[in-house]
């Protein structure tokens, strides 16, 4: 019986990782996720495909140390690195999230030499969102 042909995309005849390298992006999106427990790093291209991405944890930090901005500060060189090598020139960056790695992520970014065109902040706020819990009744007749 004959041997089955490998598809073009996969890891067995190597191309997709000849690919990759030889993608040249000059212009992208850095996006920082700041929660309180962990800082999350991801550089995508102008329509969202993600190209590189780090994390206070995957750096190595563990427990509380992940929210600190030292982490942070990690977590966004160890994610540009990678992209800076790609040709990467001028990129746009979206801050969310109101932890404490905002600025330790965006001071790492600005170190890197990477011209940005502008800084902005997305975190989600509610325009008087949700209706609230109604009161249990039960507690309040004890």
């Amino acid at each position: 019986m004959a041997k089955p042909i490998p598809k073009v995309g996969s890891r067995r005849n190597g191309r997709s990782s000849a690919r990759k390298s030889a993608r040249r992006i000059p212009k992208e999106v850095i996006h920082v996720q700041a929660s309180f427990n962990n800082t999350i790093v991801t550089v995508t291209d102008v329509r969202g495909r993600v190209i590189s991405w780090s994390s206070a944890g995957t750096c190595g930090f563990k427990g509380t140390r992940r929210g600190t901005p030292f982490a942070a500060q990690t977590a966004a060189g160890n994610a540009i690195r990678a992209v800076v090598d790609q040709g990467m020139q001028r990129a746009e960056v979206m801050i969310k999230g109101p932890g404490l790695g905002r600025d330790a992520a965006l001071r790492a970014i600005r170190r890197s030499g990477i011209l940005l065109s502008f800084v902005r902040d997305v975190t989600p706020m509610p325009h008087n969102g949700c209706r609230p819990p109604k009161k249990d009744v039960c507690r309040n007749k004890h």
